[in-house]
């Protein structure tokens, strides 16, 4: 099982990126599957989370402004990232939680 990010790189505050996960064979549309943060000095977090039939939540500090979808045609999960701040550079890796199924993550950096 694998896992693949797409989309970071460097961003303007207030910027509005979005990521794309996708993984080989069938690993995505049966899963819930997480979006988590490992930012400097920081722990690891999980951001914003989708089941298998579309229910969503949220970390409080992205709540409002990032949105997690999925596409089951495309077997892909995407993070929209929307009013970006320097505090939310960070890579961002897509899995599924309490495996060891996880992508390398795609830096996100904040900057002006």
């Amino acid at each position: 099982v694998q896992f693949v990010e797409f989309g970071g790189g460097l961003v303007q505050p207030g910027g509005f990126p979005r990521l794309s996960c996708s993984g080989n064979g069938n690993v995505i549309n049966p899963y819930t599957i997480d979006w988590v943060l490992q930012g400097p000095g920081k722990e690891r977090e999980v951001v914003a989370t989708i089941t298998r039939g579309g229910t969503t939540d949220y970390a409080d500090s992205v709540k409002g402004r990032f949105t997690i979808s999925r596409d089951n045609n495309e077997k892909k999960v995407y993070l929209q990232m929307n009013n970006l701040k320097p505090e939310d550079t960070a890579v961002y890796s897509c899995g599924i939680r309490d495996t060891i199924y996880w992508g390398q993550g795609t830096q996100v950096t904040v900057s002006s």
